[in-house]
């Protein structure tokens, strides 16, 4: 069963205001993951303390770090938009599941994950000079200043 939507609002706003495209259907997830050119960074976004203290924070710090960024910034909500997380999932394989996550893709190819167990008891500052570190390798365009 869903966590009430009024619950989860303001954590897919933590994310949404910051550029991420909210992905709240199996047919969005598609539809976004048939588009493989560039590179994309998903988020499971979760209820949990860790998304709110170190994964969100971390993810936001990171684009704000770098001088280079994923070309589109894709969100799905665990424990919420439960179809669309399942199906996101399936492009996160070997992976299992795991809430929050977050995942880089060059070319439609699933190139950097950072799993929960990556994330818990980590500070934010940790994630996003892990993120930073990917996008350096993975991303081409680098952001205007």
């Amino acid at each position: 069963m869903p966590y009430p939507e009024e619950l989860v609002a303001p954590m897919r706003e933590d994310l949404t205001i910051a550029g991420f495209e909210e992905l709240t259907t199996p047919e969005e997830v598609n539809a976004a993951f048939d588009n493989k050119e560039g590179t994309t960074l998903v988020v499971v976004n979760s209820v949990c303390g860790c998304a709110a203290a170190m994964a969100r924070p971390g993810v936001k710090m990171s684009l704000a770090a770098s001088d280079k960024r994923p070309d589109r910034l894709l969100t799905v909500f665990a424990g919420q938009d439960l179809e669309a997380t399942e199906e996101a999932r399936k492009h996160m394989f070997p992976y299992p599941p795991s809430s929050p996550s977050i995942a880089l893709y060059k070319d439609g190819k699933l190139v950097h994950f950072i799993e929960r167990h990556h994330i818990e008891g980590r500070p934010a500052q940790m994630i996003a000079q892990n993120l930073v570190a990917a996008y350096d390798e993975y991303c081409g365009a680098t952001v205007a200043q």
